[in-house]
Protein backbone atom coordinates (compact mmCIF):
# COMPACT_ATOMS: atom_id res chain seq x y z
CA UNK A 1 0.00 0.00 0.00
CA UNK A 2 1.81 3.38 -1.06
CA UNK A 3 2.10 6.22 1.37
CA UNK A 4 -0.53 9.16 0.43
CA UNK A 5 1.89 11.85 -0.92
CA UNK A 6 0.91 14.98 1.51
CA UNK A 7 2.41 12.67 4.15
CA UNK A 8 5.65 11.79 1.50
CA UNK A 9 6.57 15.68 0.99
CA UNK A 10 6.06 16.43 4.86
CA UNK A 11 8.41 13.66 5.41
CA UNK A 12 11.12 14.82 2.38
CA UNK A 13 10.40 18.63 3.94
CA UNK A 14 11.49 17.65 7.66
CA UNK A 15 14.69 16.19 6.14
CA UNK A 16 15.65 19.13 3.90
CA UNK A 17 14.75 21.66 6.97
CA UNK A 18 17.18 19.33 8.99
CA UNK A 19 19.45 19.51 6.13
CA UNK A 20 19.26 23.07 5.75
CA UNK A 21 20.06 23.81 9.92
CA UNK A 22 23.39 21.80 9.57
CA UNK A 23 24.21 23.52 6.65
CA UNK A 24 23.41 27.06 8.51
CA UNK A 25 25.49 25.86 11.87
CA UNK A 26 27.39 23.13 10.58
CA UNK A 27 31.19 24.09 12.08
CA UNK A 28 34.53 23.73 9.81
CA UNK A 29 36.90 21.21 11.55
CA UNK A 30 40.69 21.60 12.33
CA UNK A 31 42.95 18.78 12.05
CA UNK A 32 46.13 20.22 13.02
CA UNK A 33 48.85 18.69 15.76
CA UNK A 34 48.53 20.00 18.80
CA UNK A 35 50.72 17.91 20.66
CA UNK A 36 53.86 15.96 20.25
CA UNK A 37 57.23 17.13 18.23
CA UNK A 38 55.45 19.21 15.79
CA UNK A 39 52.95 20.99 18.08
CA UNK A 40 54.50 24.68 17.02
CA UNK A 41 53.38 24.46 13.60
CA UNK A 42 50.27 23.27 14.86
CA UNK A 43 49.68 25.94 17.44
CA UNK A 44 50.37 28.29 14.03
CA UNK A 45 47.70 26.37 12.33
CA UNK A 46 45.39 27.11 15.09
CA UNK A 47 46.12 30.60 15.83
CA UNK A 48 45.91 31.03 11.67
CA UNK A 49 42.14 29.35 11.33
CA UNK A 50 41.01 30.83 14.42
CA UNK A 51 41.25 34.28 13.25
CA UNK A 52 40.01 33.66 9.97
CA UNK A 53 37.04 32.05 11.67
CA UNK A 54 36.77 34.75 14.08
CA UNK A 55 36.59 37.46 10.90
CA UNK A 56 34.00 35.30 9.15
CA UNK A 57 31.49 34.54 11.63
CA UNK A 58 31.58 30.94 11.40
CA UNK A 59 32.42 28.28 14.20
CA UNK A 60 35.54 26.30 14.49
CA UNK A 61 35.99 22.73 15.71
CA UNK A 62 39.66 21.56 16.45
CA UNK A 63 40.99 17.92 17.19
CA UNK A 64 44.70 17.05 17.56
CA UNK A 65 45.89 14.80 15.10
CA UNK A 66 49.19 14.06 16.65
CA UNK A 67 51.05 13.70 13.24
CA UNK A 68 50.59 10.29 13.28
CA UNK A 69 48.09 7.70 12.28
CA UNK A 70 46.30 6.89 14.90
CA UNK A 71 46.02 10.33 16.00
CA UNK A 72 45.16 11.16 12.32
CA UNK A 73 42.50 8.49 12.64
CA UNK A 74 41.43 9.78 16.00
CA UNK A 75 41.10 13.45 14.92
CA UNK A 76 38.52 12.47 11.48
CA UNK A 77 36.30 10.20 13.85
CA UNK A 78 36.34 13.52 16.62
CA UNK A 79 35.34 15.82 13.56
CA UNK A 80 32.77 13.72 12.24
CA UNK A 81 30.97 13.38 15.92
CA UNK A 82 30.57 17.41 15.61
CA UNK A 83 29.04 17.15 12.28
CA UNK A 84 31.55 19.53 10.50
CA UNK A 85 31.33 20.55 7.38
CA UNK A 86 34.59 20.66 6.22
CA UNK A 87 37.72 19.98 7.99
CA UNK A 88 41.20 22.40 6.94
CA UNK A 89 44.64 21.63 8.08
CA UNK A 90 46.54 18.47 8.36
CA UNK A 91 50.25 18.50 8.32
CA UNK A 92 51.63 15.33 8.29
CA UNK A 93 50.98 12.62 5.31
CA UNK A 94 50.68 9.92 8.10
CA UNK A 95 47.76 11.41 9.63
CA UNK A 96 46.13 12.18 6.65
CA UNK A 97 46.38 8.74 5.54
CA UNK A 98 44.10 7.83 8.21
CA UNK A 99 42.29 10.60 8.34
CA UNK A 100 41.21 10.82 4.44
CA UNK A 101 39.45 7.79 3.77
CA UNK A 102 37.18 7.98 7.34
CA UNK A 103 36.43 11.90 6.31
CA UNK A 104 35.45 10.57 2.10
CA UNK A 105 33.37 7.85 3.82
CA UNK A 106 31.40 10.28 5.74
CA UNK A 107 31.03 13.24 2.60
CA UNK A 108 33.15 15.76 4.62
CA UNK A 109 35.44 17.31 1.96
CA UNK A 110 39.18 18.30 3.14
CA UNK A 111 41.24 21.50 2.39
CA UNK A 112 44.69 20.38 3.90
CA UNK A 113 47.18 23.07 4.86
CA UNK A 114 50.73 21.59 5.08
CA UNK A 115 50.32 17.95 3.52
CA UNK A 116 53.05 18.01 0.28
CA UNK A 117 52.85 14.18 -0.70
CA UNK A 118 52.10 13.89 -4.89
CA UNK A 119 50.14 10.97 -4.39
CA UNK A 120 47.23 12.48 -2.53
CA UNK A 121 46.23 14.39 -5.30
CA UNK A 122 47.54 12.17 -7.95
CA UNK A 123 45.30 9.29 -6.21
CA UNK A 124 42.32 11.50 -5.61
CA UNK A 125 40.35 10.91 -8.84
CA UNK A 126 40.99 7.23 -8.15
CA UNK A 127 40.44 6.21 -4.69
CA UNK A 128 37.74 9.34 -4.67
CA UNK A 129 38.98 11.24 -1.77
CA UNK A 130 37.85 14.32 -1.25
CA UNK A 131 40.92 16.16 -0.92
CA UNK A 132 41.89 19.80 -2.18
CA UNK A 133 45.13 21.70 -0.72
CA UNK A 134 46.37 25.01 -0.32
CA UNK A 135 50.09 23.31 0.36
CA UNK A 136 52.36 23.44 -2.24
CA UNK A 137 52.88 20.09 -3.99
CA UNK A 138 56.44 18.11 -2.87
CA UNK A 139 57.45 18.61 -7.16
CA UNK A 140 56.24 22.31 -6.75
CA UNK A 141 59.24 23.27 -5.87
CA UNK A 142 61.32 21.51 -8.49
CA UNK A 143 58.93 22.84 -11.20
CA UNK A 144 58.97 26.59 -10.54
CA UNK A 145 62.60 26.55 -10.54
CA UNK A 146 62.43 25.13 -14.03
CA UNK A 147 59.61 27.32 -15.15
CA UNK A 148 61.24 30.62 -13.75
CA UNK A 149 65.53 30.20 -14.27
CA UNK A 150 65.18 28.57 -17.77
CA UNK A 151 63.72 31.49 -19.43
CA UNK A 152 65.06 34.06 -16.87
CA UNK A 153 69.02 32.58 -17.75
CA UNK A 154 68.34 32.04 -21.61
CA UNK A 155 70.70 33.98 -22.86
CA UNK A 156 73.26 33.72 -19.86
CA UNK A 157 76.12 31.16 -19.14
CA UNK A 158 74.70 29.04 -16.10
CA UNK A 159 75.79 26.01 -14.10
CA UNK A 160 73.82 23.70 -12.48
CA UNK A 161 75.66 21.84 -9.40
CA UNK A 162 74.05 19.91 -6.42
CA UNK A 163 75.29 18.52 -2.99
CA UNK A 164 74.71 14.83 -4.02
CA UNK A 165 71.45 14.65 -1.45
CA UNK A 166 68.26 13.26 -2.75
CA UNK A 167 66.56 17.02 -2.40
CA UNK A 168 69.53 18.66 -4.31
CA UNK A 169 69.64 16.15 -7.15
CA UNK A 170 66.44 16.25 -7.86
CA UNK A 171 66.32 20.34 -7.87
CA UNK A 172 69.00 20.28 -10.04
CA UNK A 173 67.90 17.50 -12.28
CA UNK A 174 64.67 18.92 -13.30
CA UNK A 175 66.28 22.25 -14.01
CA UNK A 176 68.90 20.33 -16.51
CA UNK A 177 66.46 19.04 -18.09
CA UNK A 178 63.92 22.14 -18.42
CA UNK A 179 67.13 23.48 -20.05
CA UNK A 180 67.88 20.66 -22.18
CA UNK A 181 63.83 20.97 -23.89
CA UNK A 182 64.48 24.23 -24.33
CA UNK A 183 66.82 24.06 -26.00
CA UNK A 184 69.95 24.67 -23.65
CA UNK A 185 72.99 23.40 -22.29
CA UNK A 186 74.49 24.24 -18.73
CA UNK A 187 78.08 25.71 -19.59
CA UNK A 188 78.97 23.42 -15.66
CA UNK A 189 77.10 20.33 -14.27
CA UNK A 190 79.09 19.22 -11.37
CA UNK A 191 78.17 17.53 -7.96
CA UNK A 192 80.21 19.05 -4.60
CA UNK A 193 81.11 18.23 -1.70
CA UNK A 194 78.43 19.53 0.89
CA UNK A 195 79.60 21.02 4.19
CA UNK A 196 83.34 21.87 3.25
CA UNK A 197 84.78 24.89 5.53
CA UNK A 198 85.20 26.35 1.82
CA UNK A 199 84.49 26.00 -1.94
CA UNK A 200 87.21 28.15 -3.46
CA UNK A 201 87.67 24.78 -5.97
CA UNK A 202 84.55 24.70 -7.28
CA UNK A 203 84.26 28.52 -7.59
CA UNK A 204 87.22 28.04 -9.78
CA UNK A 205 85.49 25.12 -11.72
CA UNK A 206 82.74 27.45 -12.30
CA UNK A 207 84.79 30.70 -13.51
CA UNK A 208 86.70 28.52 -16.02
CA UNK A 209 83.41 26.93 -17.01
CA UNK A 210 82.51 30.90 -17.77
CA UNK A 211 79.61 30.72 -16.00
CA UNK A 212 77.86 33.65 -14.68
CA UNK A 213 74.66 32.53 -13.14
CA UNK A 214 74.69 29.07 -10.70
CA UNK A 215 71.98 27.17 -9.52
CA UNK A 216 72.82 25.19 -6.29
CA UNK A 217 70.59 22.60 -5.32
CA UNK A 218 71.81 22.56 -1.83
CA UNK A 219 71.64 23.79 1.59
CA UNK A 220 71.53 27.39 3.36
CA UNK A 221 74.75 26.85 4.74
CA UNK A 222 76.49 25.34 1.68
CA UNK A 223 74.82 27.97 -0.34
CA UNK A 224 76.13 30.70 1.86
CA UNK A 225 80.02 29.10 1.49
CA UNK A 226 79.57 29.53 -1.88
CA UNK A 227 78.08 32.89 -2.22
CA UNK A 228 80.86 34.13 0.25
CA UNK A 229 83.29 32.54 -1.47
CA UNK A 230 82.61 33.89 -4.79
CA UNK A 231 82.90 37.39 -3.80
CA UNK A 232 86.45 36.49 -2.02
CA UNK A 233 87.35 35.22 -4.92
CA UNK A 234 85.76 38.06 -6.83
CA UNK A 235 83.93 35.75 -8.98
CA UNK A 236 81.24 37.59 -10.47
CA UNK A 237 78.13 35.26 -10.03
CA UNK A 238 74.97 35.09 -9.58
CA UNK A 239 73.70 32.28 -7.51
CA UNK A 240 70.34 30.97 -6.75
CA UNK A 241 68.63 27.70 -4.86
CA UNK A 242 65.49 26.17 -3.17
CA UNK A 243 63.71 27.33 -0.55
CA UNK A 244 66.38 25.59 2.10
CA UNK A 245 67.34 28.88 1.75
CA UNK A 246 64.68 30.00 4.54
CA UNK A 247 66.56 27.03 6.79
CA UNK A 248 68.68 28.82 9.76
CA UNK A 249 72.17 29.03 9.85
CA UNK A 250 75.17 30.39 11.15
CA UNK A 251 76.69 31.75 7.75
CA UNK A 252 75.77 35.02 6.98
CA UNK A 253 74.13 35.00 3.37
CA UNK A 254 75.58 37.19 1.04
CA UNK A 255 72.71 40.05 -0.90
CA UNK A 256 71.64 39.42 -3.83
CA UNK A 257 71.62 35.66 -3.65
CA UNK A 258 68.27 33.99 -5.26
CA UNK A 259 65.82 31.73 -4.13
CA UNK A 260 62.61 29.92 -5.24
CA UNK A 261 60.68 29.90 -2.97
CA UNK A 262 57.20 30.17 -0.88
CA UNK A 263 56.27 33.65 -0.36
CA UNK A 264 55.86 34.31 3.51
CA UNK A 265 52.89 35.42 5.25
CA UNK A 266 52.28 38.28 7.09
CA UNK A 267 53.92 39.13 10.75
CA UNK A 268 50.20 38.48 11.91
CA UNK A 269 50.54 35.13 10.23
CA UNK A 270 53.40 33.78 10.98
CA UNK A 271 54.56 29.68 9.17
CA UNK A 272 51.37 27.50 8.81
CA UNK A 273 49.22 30.29 9.79
CA UNK A 274 48.75 31.99 6.88
CA UNK A 275 47.97 29.34 4.84
CA UNK A 276 45.49 28.30 7.55
CA UNK A 277 43.86 31.27 7.52
CA UNK A 278 43.07 30.86 4.09
CA UNK A 279 41.67 27.79 4.48
CA UNK A 280 39.14 28.76 6.49
CA UNK A 281 38.30 31.46 4.34
CA UNK A 282 37.92 29.14 1.35
CA UNK A 283 35.67 26.85 3.41
CA UNK A 284 34.12 29.50 4.70
CA UNK A 285 33.08 30.86 1.37
CA UNK A 286 32.14 27.62 0.20
CA UNK A 287 29.74 27.27 3.13
CA UNK A 288 27.70 30.38 2.61
CA UNK A 289 27.97 30.28 -1.45
CA UNK A 290 26.49 26.51 -1.10
CA UNK A 291 23.24 27.67 1.20
CA UNK A 292 21.23 25.11 1.79
CA UNK A 293 22.42 22.43 -0.14
CA UNK A 294 25.55 20.44 1.46
CA UNK A 295 26.28 18.46 -1.80
CA UNK A 296 27.61 21.44 -4.09
CA UNK A 297 30.09 22.22 -1.12
CA UNK A 298 32.33 19.88 -3.85
CA UNK A 299 31.36 21.33 -6.92
CA UNK A 300 32.45 24.41 -5.50
CA UNK A 301 35.51 23.72 -4.24
CA UNK A 302 36.65 22.32 -8.07
CA UNK A 303 35.37 25.21 -9.98
CA UNK A 304 35.23 28.63 -7.47
CA UNK A 305 37.90 31.19 -7.55
CA UNK A 306 38.52 31.94 -3.62
CA UNK A 307 39.82 35.59 -2.28
CA UNK A 308 42.17 35.05 0.45
CA UNK A 309 45.31 36.10 2.27
CA UNK A 310 47.59 34.26 -0.01
CA UNK A 311 45.52 35.96 -2.79
CA UNK A 312 42.78 34.22 -5.28
CA UNK A 313 43.17 30.54 -5.22
CA UNK A 314 41.35 28.43 -7.71
CA UNK A 315 42.01 24.38 -7.22
CA UNK A 316 42.55 22.48 -10.44
CA UNK A 317 41.33 19.10 -11.54
CA UNK A 318 43.23 17.06 -9.30
CA UNK A 319 42.62 19.47 -6.06
CA UNK A 320 46.02 20.96 -6.34
CA UNK A 321 46.52 24.90 -6.33
CA UNK A 322 46.01 26.29 -10.21
CA UNK A 323 48.78 28.17 -9.96
CA UNK A 324 52.40 27.19 -9.09
CA UNK A 325 52.56 29.43 -5.01
CA UNK A 326 56.43 29.64 -5.53
CA UNK A 327 58.12 32.79 -6.25
CA UNK A 328 61.31 33.98 -7.57
CA UNK A 329 63.08 35.82 -4.34
CA UNK A 330 66.43 38.01 -3.76
CA UNK A 331 67.83 38.52 -0.64
CA UNK A 332 68.39 42.47 0.41
CA UNK A 333 70.54 41.57 2.90
CA UNK A 334 68.53 40.96 6.01
CA UNK A 335 65.03 39.64 4.07
CA UNK A 336 64.11 37.52 0.99
CA UNK A 337 61.76 39.79 -1.31
CA UNK A 338 59.73 39.09 -4.13
CA UNK A 339 61.15 39.84 -7.49
CA UNK A 340 58.38 41.04 -9.20
CA UNK A 341 59.50 40.94 -12.78
CA UNK A 342 60.49 37.38 -13.44
CA UNK A 343 60.48 37.14 -17.17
Amino acid sequence: MSRPVSLIAAAAALVFSGQAALAADAPIGLMAPLSGNFEILGKQMQEGAAAAAQAKGVELAIADDRCDAEGGASAARELIARDVALVVGGLCSEAMDAALPLLTEASIPVISTGVRADRFTDLREREGWLFWRVAPRDDAERSAAADILVPLWRNDLFAIVDDGTIYGRELAETLRLAAEVAGLKPAFVDTFRPQSENQFALIGRLTRAGATNVFVGGDRDDIGIIARDAAEAKAELTIAGGEMLRAPSGIPLRAGVLMVGMPEGSPELEGYAFPAHAAVEIAAAALTQAGDDMASIQELLSRSEFQTVMGPVKFDAKGDLSRNPYRLHRFDGEKFVIVEDQR
